[in-house]
């Protein structure tokens, strides 16, 4: 299968996606490391957010929905599909959004593991990358 465009602003979605991955690294740079710790939330935060749009907007063009997206809807018409990218879903919904986005989760630990989610949601939710 060929890239798929997005004709509103002439970029593949999961180019796109991709795009916010590689801002959330520089995040983390930016966070600065102390072991396994990072040393500003402000920038885990960030990153975590930006993560979060990362796997939305492969979500947004797999599953077009009016309005917001919504998390609980993307949850039921996931798990009607897969309990593995369920699983996934919710464990980078945690990971990225609630742990680092909300709370500034310190742990380089959890970032790695946001960032892996992130990837592979990304690639199986955009449709040109699978």
């Amino acid at each position: 299968m060929g890239i798929v465009i997005d004709k509103k602003d002439n970029i593949s979605t999961y180019a796109e996606a991709m795009r916010y991955v590689e801002n959330a690294k520089e995040c983390l740079k930016k966070a600065g490391k102390d072991g396994a710790y990072y040393d500003d939330p402000k920038y885990v935060k960030m990153a975590g957010n930006t993560l979060w749009n990362a796997v939305l907007i492969s979500l947004e063009k797999r599953y077009p929905m009016h309005g917001r997206p919504d998390i609980i809807r993307y949850r039921e018409i996931i798990g009607k599909e897969s309990r593995t990218r369920l699983k996934q879903l919710n464990a980078a919904y945690t990971a990225c959004h609630l742990n680092m986005g909300y709370d500034g989760d310190l742990r380089v630990t959890n970032a790695k593991d946001a960032l892996a989610l992130t990837r592979e949601l990304i690639a199986w939710a955009a449709p040109e990358a699978g």
